[in-house]
């Protein structure tokens, strides 16, 4: 039986529109085996941190909160508008519990993660004391996916986005998931800090890594055991690789 662990709060990113699913449907709420591929996240959250749960909701607010409110007890903070990921984080601040000191962030498309990769990468980020954990993946193909970026004694120093990274940069083959555990205050403090000096003009969470090495914080990593665990669904071809897999999971 999964052991509930009562400090730490997890944020859920469900709020984007999905644009890549050619569909009037908000994202998330797009069906693996007939339920909505949030409430896998939801549900699976809720076996680590029982109702200490955070969604960040915002493209079809209303109706993602019906369906998943009907299922569980969930917090909901609204993106009003999509100021990208590290804005989506920053708009829970009001919602965090106030005896939580870690949050781990997980997304809400990423639905095959499991309670058992969670818990590793917080008992991981725990053990190591650190201020803030990446959850990362080893893959052969790394292409369209942030790089993670090591010095030589394998601290994290930064996250590069393929469209910005160097020839070198482009082999590396640890990537990044988009999942996260940090300290609350080192979250939050570090959120406020980020610049949209992008051309999307979005505030992206992957630059807390980058501010958390400049200050001197302890950023690491955690390397995922299954890569097929951080499968992002981004358009129709993703959600029925996922299903195939969810399909074998759970009838096998």
């Amino acid at each position: 039986m999964q052991t509930v662990i009562d400090n730490v709060v997890a944020v859920i990113l469900a709020a984007g529109m999905g644009t890549r699913m050619k569909s009037n449907k908000a994202k998330v709420l797009h069906e693996i085996i007939d339920k909505p591929m949030v409430t896998y996240v939801v549900e699976t959250a809720r076996k680590v941190v029982g109702n200490n749960v955070v969604l960040v909701i915002g493209n079809q607010a209303d109706k993602v909160k019906r369906i998943v409110f009907e299922g569980t007890d969930v917090i909901f903070a609204i993106q009003e508008k999509q100021h990208g990921t590290g804005h989506a984080v920053l708009c829970t601040k009001l919602y965090i519990p106030e005896y939580t000191d870690q949050v781990v962030i997980l997304c809400g498309d990423v639905p095959l993660i499991t309670p058992d990769t969670i818990t590793r990468l917080i008992d991981d980020h725990i053990k190591t004391m650190r201020d803030i954990s990446i959850l990362a993946v080893e893959v052969d193909n790394p292409k369209g996916y942030g790089r993670i970026l090591l010095d030589e004694n394998r601290n994290v120093t930064g996250i590069v986005e393929e469209t910005d990274a160097t020839e070198e940069q482009k082999t590396i083959k640890i990537v990044n998931t988009g999942i996260y555990c940090v300290k609350k205050d080192c979250l939050f403090n570090a959120l406020i800090k980020i610049e949209a000096n992008n051309v999307q003009g979005e505030f992206y969470l992957t630059d807390i890594i980058a501010i958390g090495h400049r200050e001197g914080k302890n950023v690491g990593v955690l390397v995922s055991r299954d890569a097929k665990e951080v499968i992002g669904v981004n358009n129709r071809d993703d959600l029925k690789k996922v299903e195939m897999i969810m399909r074998k999971r759970l009838y096998q």
